[in-house]
């Protein structure tokens, strides 16, 4: 239990909480219940504060809650998250994951960085410290981490388990990361409805049956997506929103293409087309149905996709099962 990354990954979200339990703290004694010395510096969408009513007069005014410890935080958040997906797949891409640690965080540290930088503060220059000893010493734990079993999976219940966490992962980048304690009872319900998603998906991947050829191939590009995806995963994903979303978009697209060259059976090329065709469908209605963050919009779109390829793959298995 000790090496399993979900209990670390919970250990860092319950930092996360307690910081936003003493940034809190420090607002209201040092600032008199007013962020605005920091919110200035900051886009809007930060710094919904919660009543935590006489608790704030108890707890410590620590000025680092400001901005500080969320730089140590969030690298160590994002791997583990990772990482935990990677374990429900297979022990490979777990391990191959951990492999290109090192550059994965050199990656993720740059990208925060430079998100640093372009929101320039008075606490940036520390934070860019603080954020370079975290990009050192997080992965120098993540060897210890056990890797979990063989794979690979059953597609389907593996997307609604990734789904599942990425909605508790939004969820904490809205309260936590963006300091918006606040909106914490407006996210309970849909915590509530991706933690049950999440343990019926874990108990459906235990009892489904190794995958079929065509869901066999696509869970092998699944498993490569993972593994090419990790380096650059927030570079990617942030150019979006820093004037290189073509560029995002195109190296997106070159990375699933990576993914489906290494993983995909050449033989099953027509299965591919039809895979493709419903995960397009999938991602399509992903991208309209969900509102709010980049983030959400992008994970209900990849969700979407994975999903609905996914089902069509299995279907085609079972047609080419019960052919005489």
């Amino acid at each position: 239990m000790l090496r399993h990354p979900g209990t670390w990954l919970g250990v860092v979200v319950a930092a996360m909480f307690v910081n936003q339990a003493l940034f809190t703290a420090f607002v209201d004694q040092v600032w008199n219940g007013d962020p605005s010395p920091v919110a200035v510096y900051l886009p809007a969408g930060w710094f919904d504060m919660a009543d935590l009513g006489p608790v704030v007069d108890v707890l410590p005014a620590w000025p680092w809650t400001v901005l500080h410890v969320q730089a140590a935080l969030e690298l160590p958040f994002v791997m583990t998250a990772y990482l935990l997906v990677c374990r429900w797949f297979s022990a490979d891409v777990f391990g191959r994951v951990v492999a290109a640690r090192w550059l994965i965080s050199a990656s993720f540290t740059a990208t925060f960085c430079l998100i640093e930088w372009d929101l320039h503060n008075p606490y940036t220059v520390v934070d860019i410290i603080i954020r370079v000893v975290a990009g050192v010493v997080t992965p120098m734990f993540l060897p210890a981490l056990s890797a979990g079993r063989a794979g690979p999976p059953a597609v389907v219940p593996f997307a609604v388990s990734a789904a599942a966490l990425g909605c508790v992962v939004l969820a904490v980048y809205d309260v936590a990361t963006l300091y918006n304690l606040g909106h914490a009872i407006s996210w309970l319900p849909l915590i509530a409805i991706a933690v049950i998603a999440l343990l019926g998906a874990r108990l459906w991947a235990r009892r489904e049956l190794p995958p079929r050829p065509v869901s066999a191939s696509a869970a092998r590009s699944l498993g490569w997506f993972l593994v090419v995806f990790a380096v650059p995963a927030l570079a990617v994903r942030y150019g979006v929103n820093f004037g290189l979303a073509p560029l995002s978009m195109v190296f997106g697209v070159v990375l699933v293409g990576v993914a489906l060259w290494r993983g995909w059976n050449r033989q099953l090329l027509p299965q591919f087309a039809v895979a493709a065709i419903a995960g397009m469908v999938g991602a399509a209605v992903g991208a309209v149905v969900v509102r709010g963050h980049p983030e959400a919009v992008l994970l209900a779109a990849a969700a979407g996709f994975v999903v609905l390829a996914g089902g069509a793959c299995a279907v085609l298995d079972r047609r080419a099962a019960v052919r005489p």
